[in-house]
């Protein structure tokens, strides 16, 4: 069983895993692969989605993570944060709309879209291992959340 102090991890391996669907994903559309894309975005709503269950039980149970930096690493870091999760919110509208114009076969609107979405969810994905690396790694509270001791 996963502990809940575990799954700050756990979400930046799904995060860094839904990085490489979108990545491959985009691959795939460009070369005019429409199966592998599809099976690969696919994926990566299915990571990303126990990404979000991940997220929200960890988060019910810890409350908000604690960022140990001092100095001028503190404002880049909330900054990289306040940026990552308001394009999240974005993105969680996006993602869904976006899907559903393709699984529905309305390729004009899909491509529209997708045409911000892609780039969105990427950027999320990335700066969300940014801010665990951050958070978790380099600067972690001692004995807090995400802390190390």
């Amino acid at each position: 069983m996963i502990a809940v102090a575990d799954l700050p991890h756990v979400n930046a391996t799904l995060n860094g895993i839904t990085i490489l669907l979108l990545g491959f994903g985009h691959h795939f559309i460009r070369n005019g692969e429409r199966d592998k894309h599809k099976a690969c975005m696919l994926a990566a709503v299915v990571v990303s989605g126990a990404f979000l269950v991940t997220y929200l039980i960890y988060h019910f149970n810890s409350g908000l993570a604690r960022f140990g930096g001092e100095g001028w690493i503190r404002p880049v870091y909330f900054t990289i944060l306040i940026a990552h999760v308001l394009v999240a919110v974005i993105v969680t509208v996006l993602v869904p709309i976006t899907v559903v114009y393709a699984l529905s076969g309305r390729f004009q609107q899909h491509r529209r879209i997708a045409r911000w979405t892609w780039p969105l969810w990427m950027y999320v994905a990335v700066s969300g291992v940014v801010v665990y690396v951050m958070a978790v790694q380099l600067f972690p509270v001692e004995g807090g959340p995400y802390g190390g001791g």
